[in-house]
């Protein structure tokens, strides 16, 4: 049998490349530079257009037939000579770019120095191509008066204003549109490459046009320059007599590059402004997955970046926040957010349960740690949503136990009840639920409930560097003596006279002997809830 050839396999490895590049790339991101290139020039050919029909209206006729030679000769030599160079300008930088350009696109590595050097000149390529644009155009100022100077005739100064009117005018139109669309090609295809990492905001030694020079420049290209043309063709002397119809061309002219000149500057203004307000909406509305992912090396970028960071940071302390309310409970997760680090408490009007699962020493012992944890854990999974259903917090697993505190911030009307209930739901659920202890090793789980109610300091103690959020006092101490009478007077659910007399009427009490617990000299009066 024979086996595929050795070329046949890198044919289909680079065919495979060459699929994964395309499914990632665009085909304009792939060709940007070639894209780039290509964006200056067809405000350069309107300049172009607009020089040549002002040169033939307004210039030709004013010029002898030895000066029409003359000025023929030099339009062609400075398209032959500088026109070349302009181009060879142009593209210098594009081609320094192809290597890295073909580097990133392929996903390859590029070195630090070399790709830090590129995202440089990739943020001031505008301004590269406005300067090269700039002299090509101003630098016909001085050589087309200069030819028609060398000619031995005289030359009318008409024609030299003219001729200042026409190219600067060009200049204009070509030079400030270029500079737009190279920018928002350069943003729309070279950024996603050459920026995979980094915002070209940051980049050391970039020059990106701010805001405010991006709308005098707006200004120049789309109010200045065709006002200052019909000014000048108004008061220059007509030499075809033809200046109110060339007039309204020029006009024409003018609307249609200032409705162009609107469309750039909104692509490159209002989008950003767009994407953030969308984003900020989606934040306000409690979406911190918002993201604005425009790169731009302008003041937007900075901005994009800071808002992109702010809301990273409010994922994050959300994420902090419900991870720390996975180990304080939510509600005491808000109280100490709410407080900061403030080592203090207040009182307040409580109801205190104390929670212990039974025999858990006998289980304990002929059972491994996993099997314990696990039987543990499918009580308080349950015993925590029954507890905060009912507006309470569990402030503190015990081991074998734990104690909610109910009457905490939001929720402090009728805690004794909110208390009781989900006490009564707990012992429910536990009966309800024998076949998921059996399963996990623990058939007859039992478990007592104590409740007492009162003022409590609620805070924060410890020290600076280790805080603990809870509920000190004679009301907390009461409670946990009451919880140990539930297995001396065999009763799952206790509670003291302070929470009885604040339960509905028709709660089912059966009156207890007078207890004596630790810490208080008189017997204490405790009913037992049926549930």
């Amino acid at each position: 049998m024979l086996k595929p050839h050795s070329s046949y396999s890198s044919i289909a490895d680079d065919q495979a490349d060459d699929d994964d590049v395309k499914a990632r790339w665009s085909f304009f991101q792939r060709y940007g530079l070639v894209v780039v290139g290509l964006s200056p020039l067809i405000a350069n050919a309107i300049g172009s257009v607009f020089n040549i029909a002002y040169n033939h209206v307004q210039v030709e006729p004013l010029l002898s037939m030895a000066q029409m030679a003359r000025f023929n000769e030099c339009w062609q030599w400075f398209n032959l000579l500088v026109y070349p160079i302009a181009v060879v300008c142009f593209v210098t930088p594009l081609v320094w770019l192809r290597p890295v350009h073909n580097a990133l696109i392929a996903g390859g590595a590029v070195d630090a120095s070399i790709l830090q050097k590129a995202q440089k000149r990739i943020v001031n390529l505008p301004w590269w191509f406005l300067l090269v644009a700039a002299v090509g155009w101003l630098s016909c100022i001085p050589i087309f008066p200069a030819a028609l100077y060398a000619v031995p005739e005289p030359l009318s100064s008409d024609v030299v204003a003219h001729l200042i009117t026409s190219f600067l005018t060009a200049s204009l139109i070509a030079v400030t549109h270029s500079f737009f669309a190279v920018e928002l090609a350069i943003q729309k295809f070279l950024f996603p490459v050459f920026f995979q990492h980094g915002n070209p905001a940051a980049v050391s030694g970039g020059v990106p046009l701010n805001i405010t020079a991006r709308g005098v420049l707006w200004i120049f290209s789309a109010v200045v320059s065709p006002v200052v043309s019909l000014v000048l063709i108004l008061l220059l002397p007509d030499a075809a007599h033809r200046a109110p119809w060339f007039a309204v061309a020029v006009g024409l002219v003018a609307i249609l590059f200032g409705l162009v000149s609107s469309i750039m500057l909104s692509k490159l203004v209002a989008t950003p402004i767009h994407a953030l307000n969308v984003a900020a909406m989606r934040v306000a509305q409690g979406d911190l997955t918002a993201r604005v992912d425009l790169l731009r090396a302008d003041d937007f970028g900075m901005l994009i970046e800071r808002f992109n960071n702010m809301v990273q940071g409010l994922r994050e302390r959300e994420q902090l926040q419900q991870t720390f309310g996975r180990h304080v409970g939510e509600e005491a997760a808000r109280q100490i957010m709410s407080q900061g680090d403030n080592l203090s408490g207040r009182e307040e009007s409580v109801s205190v349960m104390f929670v212990d699962v039974r025999n858990f020493t006998r289980f304990s012992s002929h059972h491994s740690p996993e099997q314990v944890v696990t039987a543990l854990n499918v009580f308080f999974r349950e015993a925590v949503e029954l507890v905060e259903s009912r507006g309470g917090m569990v402030n503190k697993f015990l081991g074998d136990g734990l104690m909610a505190l109910f009457g905490i911030g939001n929720e402090s009307d009728h805690h004794a009840q909110r208390a009781v209930e989900a006490g009564q739901a707990m012992l429910r659920w536990v009966a309800e639920s024998r076949p998921l202890f059996e399963q996990a090793g623990w058939p007859d789980l039992e478990i007592g409930i104590g409740i007492n109610s009162g003022t409590a300091v609620v805070g924060s103690i410890g020290s600076p560097k280790r805080q603990e959020y809870t509920a000190i006092g004679d009301t907390v101490n009461v409670a946990a003596r009451v919880e140990s009478l539930t297995k001396e007077l065999g009763c799952h659910l206790i509670v003291t006279q302070c929470t009885a007399e604040q339960l509905a009427t028709e709660t089912i009490m059966r009156d207890l002997p007078p207890q004596r617990v630790k810490g208080k000299a008189d017997p204490i009066n405790v009913f037992a809830i049926e549930y």
